[in-house]
């Protein structure tokens, strides 16, 4: 299974918006926050040139939370917030942000991707036209454009025991070294309503996941996983 950023999202390249995608290491160090080139990293360098943005609109809202006590908030002016959000800093958003949607800390929103109503999102890159639309859990995840997420599919990203995630599937089990991983889901993955994906779970460009599955593990480009 070919796992280089290139295989996953082919639209976008090995760069969009600021974020710079790995060309030769696993593309679940982007997941790591210890590094330079993850997402956490990328992000808050990113923010120090960027600094703070919120639109006037949003300023002025009372039902929207903006929380910078632990890093910038940048809101492009193409952005849409909606009511009774908390979004929570470091994070960077040119997408759409739906009612009642928790955008925690490192997430990384591009543009036309959704995180929508009473969604959650943690750590986590939605590449363009991603969507995680209705009462979702994005933990530690990337999910590649055109990718959309069922009502209640969850991400998890920590197993019961707290150990380190394993990717299996790949031939000999792999250990990501990352205790937190959710799910890395190339471009234009769909995936049913009520399935939850465990941690560490792969899938190909094009994979299709029927509604109430529980998900382990990589799969390759156009799967259709049933059961």
């Amino acid at each position: 299974m070919d796992l280089s950023a290139i295989a996953l999202f082919p639209s976008v390249g090995d760069s969009v918006e600021g974020l710079t995608l790995p060309t030769s290491r696993p593309i679940w160090t982007l997941l790591d926050k210890t590094e330079n080139s993850g997402i956490a990293k990328q992000l808050e360098m990113l923010l120090k040139v960027l600094g703070s943005s919120i639109p006037d609109e949003i300023k002025a809202s009372q039902t929207i939370t903006i929380d910078e006590s632990k890093g910038f908030v940048h809101i492009t002016k193409n952005a849409s917030i909606g009511p009774c959000v908390l979004i929570e800093g470091p994070a960077y958003i040119s997408g759409e942000v739906r009612h009642g949607a928790l955008v925690r800390s490192h997430s990384w929103i591009c543009e036309k991707a959704v995180v929508g109503h009473a969604s959650e999102i943690k750590h986590s890159l939605l590449l363009p036209e991603a969507k995680a639309p209705h009462f979702n859990y994005v933990g530690d995840s990337i999910l590649g454009s055109g990718v959309n997420l069922g009502a209640g599919c969850k991400l998890s990203n920590l197993r019961n025991d707290g150990r380190n995630i394993w990717i299996r599937g790949l031939g000999d089990p792999i250990d990501s070294e990352l205790r937190k991983f959710g799910a890395i889901l190339g471009e234009n993955v769909q995936i049913g309503c009520n399935s939850v994906c465990n941690p560490g779970v792969i899938l190909g460009a094009g994979c299709n996941v029927w509604p109430n599955i529980t998900v382990s593990g990589a799969h390759e480009t156009d799967s259709i996983l049933r059961e």
